[in-house]
């Protein structure tokens, strides 16, 4: 089980310049941030943190692989996820910022968990549409979509109606009267 601690990073501790990091991810992270649309996956990640005073320029390079249920038969499919993502943090008592681009963290605790973040840099990196490449999704879903798009498209082209749809025509030509 991976634990969310491990993401923990104390600010104060960290010297001004450059502190680099890495995390490489598997399943237990995914079930361990309760991740909404990810289980499955493996991930490295780089994250480079540039001190200056009590401001933190958090840079993540993230890559690997993530599993995704296809959108066309909904088997599991492997993608490919390569992307990078910034966050700035800064050291304050006061907690109400306004700027809605920095994390502010409470100077006295000084602890920022990027668990979360992380994940969100890998969600955004997932195409909307993702499909398997041609001749790789499951072939027993392929055939049954293809029957009802077929018999579908069929039923159109003879054009059979079906009489509850002309019911609903007549009551819309009841309504603009």
């Amino acid at each position: 089980m991976c634990s969310i601690d491990r993401f923990n990073i104390d600010l104060r501790d960290l010297d001004n310049g450059l502190t680099q990091l890495s995390y490489d991810l598997d399943n237990s992270y995914f079930e361990a941030v309760e991740a909404p649309d990810l289980r499955k996956g493996k991930l490295h990640v780089n994250l480079s943190i540039c001190r200056t005073d009590n401001e933190f320029d958090l840079s993540f390079d993230i890559k690997g692989t993530v599993v995704v249920p296809c959108d066309r038969c909904l088997d599991d499919m492997d993608l490919d996820i390569s992307t990078d993502g910034t966050l700035s943090a800064v050291l304050s008592e006061n907690k109400n910022s306004e700027d809605e681009d920095i994390v502010t963290v409470d100077e006295k605790e000084g602890i920022l968990n990027v668990a979360w973040y992380i994940c969100e840099f890998i969600e955004l990196a997932i195409p909307i549409k993702h499909v398997h490449a041609p001749g790789k999704c499951n072939h027993a879903m392929i055939e049954k979509l293809n029957e009802y798009s077929a018999t579908r498209s069929s039923d159109e082209a003879d054009g059979e109606i079906d009489p509850r749809w002309n019911k609903l025509k007549e009551l819309k030509t009841i309504i603009k009267d």
